[in-house]
């Protein structure tokens, strides 16, 4: 029998065994009011996903049936295992490029990416763009994300979307 570790914080609670996340995981947010819930419960033996916490109703760009894209609203919109949070840890790695720095560049950058049935990434593009480098590093930070992906459904079977990160670059107010 292998030693298993649990790992439980502000955001996320499971058992690591050997490093690896193991069994069902339960990653939180906070609502408002500061009420702690559950966006997600995976299972990562079974590599399945087995609750999300409905946000939003988003509009993704999905392919409905072999080579027809439409925008819709996915029954289960694409979910980066972890949630929002973990993914905005990864979009936290940004690099502020220097010379956006030295020409006071901020705002927005959109990169625009592929997932798959399969929850695989590809396809990597960018939307919006503010220049100073920071379209580079946002592309840069999109293509490392990790590919724990759970792909859109629409009723019972996976689609591929075409799903867009934001990602914002802000100056230190001195």
């Amino acid at each position: 029998m292998q030693a298993q570790k649990l790992r439980d914080t502000k955001y996320e609670k499971g058992f690591l065994a050997k490093g690896q996340k193991t069994g069902v995981w339960e990653y939180y947010g906070y609502t408002p009011s500061g009420e702690k819930v559950v966006l997600q419960r995976y299972d990562y033996d079974q590599h399945r996903l087995l609750y999300f916490r409905p946000g939003p109703d988003i509009t993704c760009h999905t392919e409905v049936s072999p080579g027809k894209w439409s925008y819709v609203r996915p029954d289960q919109p694409p979910l980066f295992i972890g949630s929002e949070v973990a993914l905005a840890e990864y979009t936290s790695r940004m690099v502020y490029p220097p010379a956006a720095q030295a020409q006071n560049i901020q705002g927005k950058v959109v990169v625009s990416f592929m997932i798959d049935t399969l929850g695989h990434l590809s396809n990597y593009r960018l939307v919006q763009r503010i220049g100073g480098g920071c379209d580079e590093e946002a592309l840069r930070v999109a293509r490392t994300l990790p590919e724990q992906w759970v792909p859109a459904r629409m009723g019972r079977r996976a689609v591929a979307v075409e799903y867009e990160l934001p990602l914002n670059f802000r100056l230190a107010q001195p």
